[in-house]
């Protein structure tokens, strides 16, 4: 599935289609009668409408393979899914309830959660555009973002893991640059790594570095390999820690050790050896935080710690703009390549893919359509970066190797194109002298690698 890119011509082709629809709509009004003058009429009307849409919603939720069927023998479907998305954001972006209605309604009429990728990523964003139009304080709003367990998330974290080279090409292209800052400090280190990790997560990064580590170790030869990790929860912290420990326990000649702190508490300086080599693990991290004065704390708080390398993997689903159309379509961007992807490597009607778009795509999708940044400009996480000190270093031969045959092995598609980076729809870009790896479907970014080192102060 492709999505234009948006540019000037393309806002001016909504904001006309804006007028359009009110004009219409305004002489439709004047063919009818004035209406009673009672002094709830508007605020009825406004609740009925809403009332109307959620009904349409409920019957989308119901509907089963047959949409799909039907939906894939009409020519440009998929293309009139997406203006429809693209009229029902610029609606609410100008507070033009009546038109957003209208066309979320259509929406709901032509999409499914079974259909296939277009629809299942247009219902998503129907939802959080829909979110949008509901008070934080209304039931329906929780109904509709109402979030999976986090038994639900995990699995499907786990389902996205196992079929997509996604968090794999972030996670071996952090290890690798991290593996060689600590080699590269092999005289000096005392064998010893230490790795802040901001959003330790499920710990699934840390099993391949371990294995990489233990490859030129030996039991009389050791490594230490310490982890201090943020959390989200206790209870994710002490699960991480146990599947991590279980994992070390196979390697004889590296010492384990992992420090939990909570996300959110006071950032607290980690205890740090001057012999070891610390790296600082930022691999989808500043995505995750709303407020430039936050992403500017923890790149403070990360020179502080004077580390020799900090891996930084960001998802190019634009969270940088306070513009709220803006970040609609680079999401929108973003997370059709997403469900596109899905493609090769499930099937539609399979329950992991079916969990994977709900309980994590699905719910990063209604969340990014309802949260607001604060009203100040943000720059990419590049310039940000130089900003607080830092200074990008060139992606090794070795990174843009794994990463190429990373894609190679697990790819599900037999027409591959090694020496030209592609394979099946995703290809591996190098990108700013050299300095970032991008992984991408078709033509598009979706997350990028690049290291960093502290600069001269």
């Amino acid at each position: 599935m492709e999505v234009i890119d948006h540019d000037d011509e393309e806002f001016l082709s909504l904001s006309l289609a804006l007028v359009t629809d009110s004009n219409y709509e305004r002489k439709r009004k004047r063919k009818r009668k004035e209406p009673p003058n009672h002094s709830d009429s508007t605020e009825s009307c406004e609740e009925g409408k809403i009332f109307s849409l959620l009904q349409m919603r409920e019957k989308m939720l119901k509907l089963d393979h047959n949409r799909k069927r039907t939906a894939d023998q009409e020519d440009g479907k998929g293309l009139h899914l997406i203006h429809l998305l693209l009229i029902s954001a610029a609606s609410i972006n100008v507070n033009n309830m009546s038109s957003a209605v209208e066309n979320l309604c259509e929406l709901y009429q032509n999409v499914c959660l079974k259909g296939d990728s277009v629809q299942r990523v247009a219902a998503y964003f129907a939802d959080g555009l829909m979110a949008r139009l509901l008070t934080r304080n209304s039931p329906f709003y929780d109904m509709i973002m109402k979030g999976p367990t986090p038994d639900e998330e995990f699995l499907a974290f786990t389902e996205l893991y196992k079929v997509s080279p996604l968090y794999q090409f972030a996670h071996f292209t952090a290890n690798q640059a991290i593996l060689e800052a600590f080699e590269k400090e092999e005289n000096t280190n005392s064998r010893a790594l230490h790795v802040i990790d901001f959003d330790i997560s499920y710990g699934f990064q840390w099993p391949s570095l371990m294995q990489s580590l233990s490859e030129n170790a030996t039991p009389t030869n050791r490594v230490l390999f310490k982890i201090t990790g943020f959390g989200r929860s206790l209870e994710e912290l002490q699960e991480t820690e146990s599947r991590l420990v279980s994992f070390a326990k196979g390697f004889r000649n590296i010492v384990f050790e992992f420090h939990g702190l909570l996300r959110g508490s006071k950032l607290m300086k980690p205890k740090v050896k001057k012999s070891e080599t610390v790296a600082v693990n930022l691999v989808f991290h500043l995505n995750s935080l709303n407020s430039y004065s936050k992403i500017s704390d923890t790149l403070k708080y990360a020179h502080s710690l004077r580390p020799s390398i900090v891996v930084l993997t960001e998802q190019e689903g634009n969270r940088h703009s306070h513009n709220f159309l803006s970040r609609f379509m680079d999401s929108l961007h973003y997370f059709a390549g997403m469900f596109d992807s899905l493609d090769d490597y499930l099937p539609l009607d399979s329950a992991e893919r079916l969990s994977i778009e709900k309980n994590l795509l699905g719910k990063e999708i209604k969340c990014l359509m309802n949260y607001d940044r604060e009203n100040e400009h943000s720059p990419r996480f590049e310039e940000m970066m130089e900003r607080h000190g830092f200074q990008g270093l060139r992606q090794s031969s070795n990174s843009v190797m794994q990463a190429k045959l990373l894609l190679k092995f697990r790819s599900h598609c037999s027409a591959l194109h090694f020496d030209g980076e592609k394979f099946g729809g995703f290809r591996v870009f190098e990108r700013d002298d050299g300095k970032a790896i991008s992984l991408g479907w078709q033509e598009r970014f979706l997350v990028t690698a690049s290291s960093w080192c502290c600069g001269l102060s």
